[in-house]
């Protein structure tokens, strides 16, 4: 790990730090940890299982988009490949921005695809996921709307996440655009760079020439992705498989503690409290559960402490797991993830 990747990382192992101090203090760790000690055992299987669940639906989508890019990967394999690129993006600060680079190298170290086609396909997936996930924000936002007031939180939280994903799209779309610009004109532009962090080894023109080629081949490859049509379908019913699974997940943790949860409100707020993760933490670990928590009292009128434990279970399930099982693979793969 470089000094600035060690600077980034420690700022935010702090913040991550800072945010569950914070936490303990406000709702109390005596009555969390009471919650914990009575959590159901079965149903806290459950919520783990549910997770693996999940998993495999999006380990299936990223196995779908390698197959649309000719690259052709077991299930077993598209399974431990993903859990190895959430483990990288829970790691990593900035989530899924900070982890992509170091997936794509474990998706190419396994599938034998070049680096950029790697790439791709995990990006992919990362964006298919956000099409079911405005879908369940507007549709649980508006079925919760119709039997509760919606309270300023929630306002705030989908107005923003509105305001954010569109951005994003829009930024997609005019890099799409002027993807033949940038072909043309980036590549001069970063060579230098490049042949100097190489130390001179290589000449620029071919520095230049390689990063032409890979862009090329980047933009042909997304847009192999969108023009297949059945392919895009199939990935994005997974996407909406896992979106459930996590939900489920959720109840089955809020369940563990002695309370039910409706879906209506799980399947809006899991992708509302995610947008956390684009924080500069490792994998948005301390952001997301207070985002969680911050979402969930004014919807459910359940307490601090037991909100605050079935979160703690279901992210045990979803960023823990992943962590151990991605990070044995990524470790007996050799890829470096921080």
């Amino acid at each position: 790990m470089d000094g600035r990747k060690r600077r980034a990382f420690v700022t935010g192992l702090f913040g991550t730090i800072l945010i569950f101090v914070v936490l303990a203090a406000v709702i109390g760790v005596d009555r969390v940890l009471s919650a914990l000690n009575s959590a159901e055992p079965t149903t806290v299987a459950l919520t783990f299982l549910l997770a693996l669940c999940w998993l495999a639906a999006w380990s299936l989508m990223l196995r779908t988009v390698l197959a649309t890019l000719d690259a052709e990967i077991s299930i077993p394999e598209s399974f431990f490949v993903y859990t190895g690129a959430v483990f990288a993006n829970n790691v990593t600060p900035f989530g899924q921005a900070g982890g992509e680079p170091v997936a794509a190298a474990l998706i190419s170290k396994v599938s034998g695809t070049r680096y950029e086609t790697a790439l791709v396909s995990i990006a992919s997936v990362d964006v298919l996921n956000v099409v079911p996930s405005i879908s369940l924000i507007l549709v649980g936002v508006g079925y919760y709307a119709t039997a509760s007031a919606v309270s300023d939180r929630v306002e705030t939280a989908v107005g923003s996440a509105i305001v954010l994903i569109g951005a994003i799209a829009l930024a997609m779309v005019l890099v799409w655009r002027y993807r033949h610009v940038l072909v043309e004109r980036l590549p001069s532009r970063l060579a230098p760079y490049i042949r100097r962090i190489r130390r001179g080894r290589v000449e620029t023109a071919t520095v230049e020439a390689d990063i032409t080629n890979r862009l090329q081949r980047f933009f042909e490859n997304i847009e192999r992705i969108a023009t297949n049509r059945r392919n895009v379908t199939v990935v994005v019913a997974l996407s909406l498989a896992g979106w459930l699974f996590q939900a489920a997940a959720l109840m089955a943790a809020f369940d563990a503690v002695g309370y039910s949860v409706p879906l209506s409100v799980l399947v809006f707020v899991i992708p509302l409290a995610n947008l956390a993760g684009a924080a500069p933490l490792p994998g948005g670990l301390g952001g997301i559960e207070a985002a969680f928590i911050a979402l969930l009292i004014p919807t459910t009128g359940i307490g601090a402490a037991s909100i605050t434990a079935a979160v703690l279970i279901f992210r045990g399930a979803i960023y823990w797991m992943p962590v151990v099982i991605g990070g044995t693979t990524v470790s007996v793969l050799g890829i470096r993830a921080v």
